[in-house]
C-alpha cells in the first residue's frame, strides 16, 4: 500500500484508464484505481464513466458532492495508488489541536495575527490542549452517539474525569482544590472562567446538539445546589461520587405545569420525621434517563424547597423523544412517594425559589457559550461550501444574495463572541453575588440574543446549502442538524422572550431616580 502510494503518474497516463473495468481518476492530485469500486459507488456507475470524470482531475466535481472526510475513510483511502508528478495536493487535514484558517471560523483571539485583552498564554495552552482531547477522545463518541440515540460512553466519562473536565465546567471554586486540570495545562488557582468558556466552545464544535446534553450537562446544572447548598456531610459524599464519574446527576425543576413559571411548581415535599416524602412530576429533564440523583424543586407546608433524591424504587424515568439525539436522555420522572432523608436537604426550607434561581445566570451563560461555538461552527461550513460549490459555471460566492446571507451570518457571530467575552470578563472580576445582582439581565439578554440570531444563522445556512441542508447526512448534515436543534437553546434555561423580559426588568429596577430626558 505505502509504496502503491508513493508512485507518481502524469495526467496522460491516468487519462488511459477511462473505461469500464479499467477505470482511474484524479482527486487533489491524488490518483485513485476505482476500476472495482464503480460497481459499488452509491451513486452508480454512469457518473464516474462520463466523460468528465472518467481518467480526469475530478476534483471540483468530487468536492461538489463530498465531504473531506469520505476520503479518509479507510475503504476510500486503500484506494489510491499514487500522485500526479510534480503536484502536491492542496486540501491537508489539520493537526487535531491546530486552529482552522477559514475566516471566522475561530474566535479572533485564536486566528494568526490577531490580539485580546482576555486570553493570556496559560488560555491558549490550554485550548490548544482542550481541542486535542475532545477531537481525539469526545468526537468520536459524539458522532456514535449522536446517530444511535445511545448515552454517552463509560469510557469517554472516565476520560473526562481524569482530566476533571466535568469539574471545570461548573467554573472556577472550591470543587477543584487538589484537582490536576487537563493533565497540568493549568492549575486550580489559575483558573477562571475564560477556560471555562474554552471548555464549553471545544466540546461543542461536532454538530453534535443531542450529545452536548448528554455530555453531563445534567451535572453542570444539578451539582451547583449541592455544592452551594448542601450539607458538608452531603457534599463529602456526593460531590466526589459525581466529579469522578462514578454517580450520574440531573436537575429536575420543569414540569408539565410549570416551564418557566418555576413559582408554579406542583411537586409536593411532605416532612414525616426525620424524612421527606416526594411526590409529583418532571418534565424534559436531561439525562434523567441515566441519572443517579435528582436535585428537586418542591412545594413544602413552608414554602418551596429543594431536595436531593436518589434514584430508587419510588422514583420512574421514561424516554421522551424529541426532535434531537436520546442520547441527551432526556426524561419524564415520576416521584411516587419516594422517601428522602431530610439530611438531603439542600438550603434552607422556604428559601428554595432562591437556590433554584441561583443557578440560573450561570446554565445560561453555559448555554451561549455552547450556543455560539455551534453557531460559528455553521459559518464555517457555509464558507467552505459556497467556496467549492460551482453553479452557473461559477462559485456559489459570486452570488450577491448568498454573500449578503454570508454577511449577516458573521456580524451575529462576532457581536454575540464580544458581549460574551466582556460578561466574561466582568464574572472573573465579580463576587458571585455582583454576579446574580449586576450580570443576571445581561445573561438573560445575551441569551435571547444569541437564540435568536442563531436560528436566523440556521434558516440563511438551509437556503444557502438547499436541499443539503435537510439531508442528515452528506455534505449538509451539520446545518440539517443545526437547523433541527438550535430552538433548543431559546428554551432550556429559560424561555428567550422571559429572559428577555427579565433583563429589561432588571434595566428598569436599577434606573437612577433622577434620569430624565
Amino acid at each position: 500500500m505505502a509504496a502503491q502510494s508513493s508512485r507518481t503518474f502524469t495526467i496522460e497516463e491516468v487519462s488511459k484508464h477511462n473505461k469500464e473495468g479499467d477505470l482511474w481518476i484524479v482527486i487533489d492530485s491524488k490518483v485513485y484505481d476505482i476500476s472495482k469500486f464503480a460497481n459499488l459507488h452509491p451513486g452508480g456507475t454512469g457518473i464516474l464513466l462520463a466523460e468528465a470524470i472518467a481518467g480526469k482531475d475530478a476534483t471540483q466535481a468530487f468536492f461538489g458532492l463530498h465531504r473531506q472526510e469520505v476520503l479518509l475513510k479507510p475503504q476510500y483511502a486503500r484506494l489510491q495508488i499514487g500522485l500526479i508528478a510534480g503536484e502536491e495536493p492542496v486540501v491537508k487535514p489539520l493537526a487535531v489541536d491546530e486552529p482552522s484558517r477559514v475566516p471566522y471560523a475561530e474566535p479572533s483571539w485564536l486566528s494568526a495575527g490577531y490580539h485580546s485583552p482576555y486570553y493570556n498564554d496559560n488560555h491558549r495552552r490550554f485550548q490548544r490542549a482542550m481541542r486535542k482531547f475532545a477531537m481525539e477522545v469526545v468526537y468520536p463518541d459524539a458522532v456514535r452517539c449522536e446517530e444511535n440515540g445511545k448515552r454517552i460512553s463509560q469510557d469517554v466519562v472516565q476520560k473526562l474525569c481524569e482530566m476533571n473536565i466535568p469539574a471545570m465546567r461548573l467554573g472556577p471554586g472550591k470543587h477543584l482544590k487538589g484537582r490536576t486540570l487537563l493533565g497540568g495545562v493549568t492549575t486550580p488557582e489559575e483558573f477562571d472562567h475564560f477556560h471555562e468558556l474554552i471548555v464549553n466552545f471545544e466540546l461543542s464544535r461536532f454538530g453534535t446538539r443531542g450529545y452536548i446534553d448528554g455530555l453531563l450537562a445534567g451535572e453542570v446544572i444539578g451539582l451547583p445546589p449541592v455544592l452551594n447548598f448542601g450539607s458538608p456531610a452531603l457534599q463529602a459524599k456526593v460531590v466526589p461520587e459525581v466529579l469522578d464519574g462514578k454517580k450520574f446527576i440531573c436537575l429536575a425543576i420543569s414540569e408539565a405545569f410549570a416551564g418557566s413559571d418555576v413559582a408554579g411548581l406542583q411537586t409536593t415535599a411532605e416532612r414525616e420525621g426525620d424524612e421527606w416524602i416526594i411526590t409529583g412530576t418532571k418534565k424534559w429533564i436531561t439525562n434523567g434517563m441515566f441519572a443517579d440523583y435528582f436535585t428537586v424543586g418542591c412545594r413544602s407546608k413552608d414554602g418551596y424547597v429543594v431536595v436531593l433524591v436518589p434514584r430508587s424504587d419510588d422514583v420512574f424515568t421514561k424516554a421522551i423523544k424529541t426532535a434531537y439525539s436520546s442520547t441527551a436522555g432526556t426524561a419524564y420522572v415520576t416521584f411516587e412517594k419516594a422517601r428522602v432523608p431530610v439530611a438531603y436537604t439542600l438550603g434552607k426550607v422556604g428559601e428554595g425559589l432562591q437556590v433554584i434561581l441561583s443557578n440560573f445566570n450561570h446554565e445560561r451563560w453555559m448555554i451561549v457559550c455552547t450556543s455560539l461555538s455551534a453557531q460559528r461552527m455553521v459559518v464555517e461550513e457555509c464558507l467552505k461550501w459556497v467556496n467549492q460549490r460551482m453553479v452557473f459555471g461559477k462559485p456559489l460566492s459570486s452570488q450577491p444574495v448568498v454573500r449578503a446571507k454570508l454577511a449577516s451570518m458573521i456580524a451575529r457571530v462576532e457581536s454575540g463572541q464580544s458581549w460574551l467575552e466582556s460578561i466574561t470578563y466582568q464574572m472573573n472580576n465579580m463576587s458571585y453575588a455582583e454576579q446574580s445582582d449586576k450580570l443576571a439581565g445581561q445573561i438573560g439578554l445575551l441569551k435571547q440574543y444569541i437564540t435568536r440570531t442563531g436560528r436566523e444563522t440556521a434558516e440563511d445556512a438551509t437556503q444557502i446549502f438547499g436541499g443539503r441542508s435537510i439531508t442528515a447526512s452528506g455534505m449538509g448534515k451539520l446545518i440539517e442538524n443545526y437547523h433541527r436543534t438550535s430552538p433548543y437553546d431559546a428554551i432550556l434555561g429559560g424561555q428567550e422572550d422571559v429572559l428577555g423580559d427579565l433583563g429589561v426588568r432588571q434595566a428598569i429596577k436599577k434606573m437612577p431616580k433622577g434620569a430624565r430626558l
